[in-house]
C-alpha cells in the first residue's frame, strides 16, 4: 500500500471504524486508541489496497482488538477484585477505612505528580519495565530516566508519609 492509499484509507475509514468501537464499548478515548492500534497495523502488514477488501479486513481487525480488549479487561478486574477482598478479608474496619483513605490520597498524589514523571512511574510499577526500556520508549537517556523516577517517589513519598500521619491523627 502506497502512503497516497493509506491516506486516502484512513481518512475514508478512521471515524466509522472509531465510531465502531465507540458503538460497542460507550469509550470514545478506547475507540480512538483501537482504530489508531488498527490502522497501525495496516500500515506494518502492507496489505494490497482493494476498497471492499480493506474495509472489511479494517472492521475485522478493530473487531478482535475490542474483543482481546474485553477479554484483558476481565483478567484484570477479576484479578484486582481477588486482591482487594483478600486485602479486605484480613483487616478490621479501622484499618480498612485507613487503607481506603491512604489509597485515595496515592492516586491523588499520582494524578498530581508531572506527566513526565508520573508516566516513567507508571511504566515502571505497572508495566514492570526496566530504566533502560523505559528509556528506549520515550527516547531519552537512561539518567533522565533515574532522575524523573527518583523525583516522583519523593513526591509521593512527602505526600504518603503526610496523609498517614493526617490519618493517625484523627485515629
Amino acid at each position: 500500500m502506497t502512503k497516497e492509499e493509506f491516506k486516502t484509507c484512513f481518512d475514508q475509514y478512521f471515524d466509522a471504524i472509531r465510531n465502531y468501537i465507540y458503538y460497542k464499548s460507550g469509550d470514545s478515548q478506547l475507540a480512538t486508541d483501537i482504530a489508531q492500534d488498527v490502522f497501525l497495523k495496516l500500515w506494518e502488514k502492507d496489505v494490497e489496497f482493494i476498497e471492499i477488501a480493506t474495509k472489511s479486513l479494517l472492521y475485522k481487525m478493530a473487531n478482535q482488538r475490542f474483543i482481546d480488549f474485553v477479554r484483558k479487561s476481565k483478567v484484570i478486574n477479576t484479578y484486582q477484585a481477588k486482591i482487594q477482598l483478600s486485602i479486605k478479608d484480613s483487616m478490621n474496619p479501622q484499618s480498612q477505612l485507613e487503607y481506603k483513605e491512604l489509597k485515595q490520597r496515592y492516586e491523588l498524589a499520582l494524578a498530581r505528580l508531572p506527566d513526565k514523571q508520573r508516566e516513567v512511574f507508571l511504566m515502571s510499577r505497572i508495566e514492570e519495565l526496566t530504566y533502560s526500556e523505559i528509556a528506549l520508549r520515550l527516547n531519552i537517556s537512561v539518567k533522565a530516566v533515574e532522575k524523573r523516577m527518583y523525583n516522583a517517589l519523593q513526591k509521593l513519598r512527602k505526600i504518603i508519609v503526610l496523609a498517614w500521619i493526617i490519618i493517625m491523627m484523627n485515629i
